[in-house]
């Protein structure tokens, strides 16, 4: 029986080379998209046993596609394939029901390992993995119901440190200077009550606000 799977990747290259790597095991590759939405339409027509998900994409956050997928296919098990190392990410993607979070430039049988495990509904998170986020996850004032005054700058700017881009990234994508980004980080951070930027983020999601 072979594992049904969706690759969601916006370089032709990417998907060329995954279908390559699978060619030879029980997997069978039955859809691709380049985006989020083409993602979320090819799920109302058929249901793949796993999704191999890139984060960022032309046509969208890929986390953001996490959550939409998992909030409308709760068993459908999800595998973040991503070429950046970045607690944000690791810490989102935890905290929106990921199956498991792969560096592009992982090893060929890590990735068949690991959607042989997820497809049979296993998770492929390592402890050094879940070791990284565990305290953003369990800080006390996320897991709070308490609402947070902040500006509609400063929710702007959470925005974008929840989708992990740096304080430069940042001050490109609002057109303000890199040391206004750097203030609004801050004053998020004391009035959210956290004390970085993963924390932040998964305060973010919790809130919905990403």
């Amino acid at each position: 029986m072979k594992i049904r799977l969706l690759v969601v990747d916006d370089h032709e290259v990417v998907r060329l080379g995954l279908r390559n790597l699978l060619s030879d095991v029980e997997v069978e590759i039955v859809g691709e998209a380049v985006s989020s939405a083409e993602a979320l339409e090819f799920l109302t027509k058929e249901t793949p046993d796993l999704v191999l998900l890139d984060i960022r994409m032309q046509g969208g956050d890929g986390l953001a596609a996490l959550g939409r997928i998992k909030l409308d296919y709760p068993d459908l098990p999800v595998v973040l394939l991503s070429a950046y190392d970045n607690p944000t990410y690791v810490a989102r993607a935890v905290a929106l029901g990921a199956a498991g979070y792969l560096l592009k430039d992982c090893e060929r049988s890590k990735l068949v390992e690991a959607i042989r495990l997820c497809a049979g509904g296993g998770s492929a998170w390592t402890r050094d993995e879940l070791r990284r986020v565990t305290g953003a996850l369990a800080t006390p004032r996320i897991a709070s119901d308490i609402d947070v005054p902040l500006t509609q700058r400063e929710s702007e700017v959470l925005r974008q440190m929840a989708l992990g881009l740096t304080n430069k990234e940042i001050a490109k994508a609002l057109d303000i200077s890199y040391e206004t980004v750097k203030e609004h980080v801050q004053h998020i951070l004391r009035k959210v009550g956290v004390t970085d930027r993963t924390q932040a983020a998964v305060w973010a999601v919790r809130k919905n606000l990403v």
